[in-house]
């Protein structure tokens, strides 16, 4: 028996109080975690290092991230040049955000997707049937100084930390940008010139515990929109990802990074590599957090398949040129029942 409605807007002020969940977070019996299935599983998407990607073992390394995303969509990198320092704190003061008092993160509530730097829950409320049991910091990091201003005062060591840390995985995610490149044969800048002047955003995801994890998700089924997304999590497992019709878990390493293709990268490697479903799941016992960094093309970038890996007779362009703004209106614009916008985008065959 589900929990009647809640009158608290964020899931965290009402998680440790309820037995069952709330009508509004529970599944149609299709549409459930199965979480017993996806333990079963013996796949995992694949771990790289990092460590020689400049040096001789480089054209190894491109070949791994290139069987990865054409494979996966997803893989894991270690010794990935961000300090385990900055990793920690990072963690640290985003948990510290969200064990405040209801007050400190209602200040930065609002369920407008235009504000560069809110607190929300679930997806999108407005757009939501079903909702999801996350709460999230959503923030903007680039350029930093046109951001920092509005990101949130406490914990008081907030924002030097978030920005130390953006800092560092922005120059990871360029390095990771110039392999994806060369892994698609192309030139090392290219995919880093179609961005534009690029763009950043974080998001901090906490997880309460929750009473009925197999009734509900902390997100379901969805696509990234990003060119690449670079996820931090602690050590709570919870994420999954789509291969070969089912989901595998990807249990939590230390020390590491999880990264995946984003909807652009799909379109500027003309599905060579494909954005792939993945969701969170929840769990009875503890809270979890993962702190994804989302790259974007900035709003005035245009987007289109690489013209190098188009050929009329073998691969013809699989996505028509479009404002990468177009695609964002409408990402923001619906729930995560849709798992992705890219069809809107689709080249004519007539």
């Amino acid at each position: 028996m589900a929990a009647p409605l809640t009158s608290k807007l964020l899931v965290s002020d009402f998680a440790s109080s309820v037995r069952h969940i709330p009508l509004t977070y529970v599944r149609p019996i299709s549409d459930r975690p199965q979480l017993s299935l996806v333990e079963n599983s013996g796949d995992t998407i694949p771990l790289i290092d990092l460590r020689d990607l400049y040096g001789p073992n480089r054209t190894k390394i491109i070949r791994q991230i290139s069987h990865a995303c054409s494979t996966y969509g997803f893989f894991q990198i270690k010794n990935h040049g961000v300090s385990e320092t900055t990793v920690n704190k990072m963690l640290t003061v985003a948990r510290e955000f969200f064990h405040q008092p209801e007050g400190e993160r209602m200040k930065h509530y609002s369920t407008d997707s235009t504000k560069t730097t809110r607190v929300s829950t679930s997806f999108n409320v407005s757009a939501d049937k079903i909702l999801n049991w996350r709460d999230y910091l959503r923030l903007h990091c680039f350029p930093i100084q046109d951001f920092i201003n509005e990101w949130p005062e406490n914990p008081v060591s907030f924002k030097e930390i978030t920005a130390e840390y953006a800092t560092s995985v922005r120059a990871l995610v360029l390095r990771l940008l110039e392999a994806i490149s060369e892994s698609l044969g192309l030139e090392r800048d290219h995919i880093s010139n179609r961005l534009g002047t690029h763009a950043q955003h974080m998001a901090f995801n906490y997880y309460p515990p929750c009473p009925e994890p197999e009734l509900t998700y902390g997100l379901p089924g969805h696509k990234d929109p990003t060119a690449i997304t670079v996820l931090l999590q602690d050590q709570v497992s919870g994420l999954q990802v789509f291969k070969d019709d089912e989901w595998i878990a990807v249990y939590p390493i230390p020390n590491t990074f999880i990264v995946n293709i984003g909807d652009q990268m799909q379109v500027i490697s003309n599905e060579r590599y494909k954005s792939v479903l993945h969701r969170a799941v929840v769990n009875t016992e503890k809270e979890r957090l993962s702190i994804p960094t989302f790259y974007f093309p900035s709003t005035d970038a245009v987007i289109s398949p690489a013209q190098e890996l188009i050929d009329g007779q073998t691969s013809p362009a699989v996505y028509k040129s479009y404002p990468f703004v177009e695609y964002w209106d409408k990402f923001w614009d619906r729930s995560l029942a849709t798992a992705s916008c890219l069809d809107a985008f689709k080249a004519s065959t007539t």
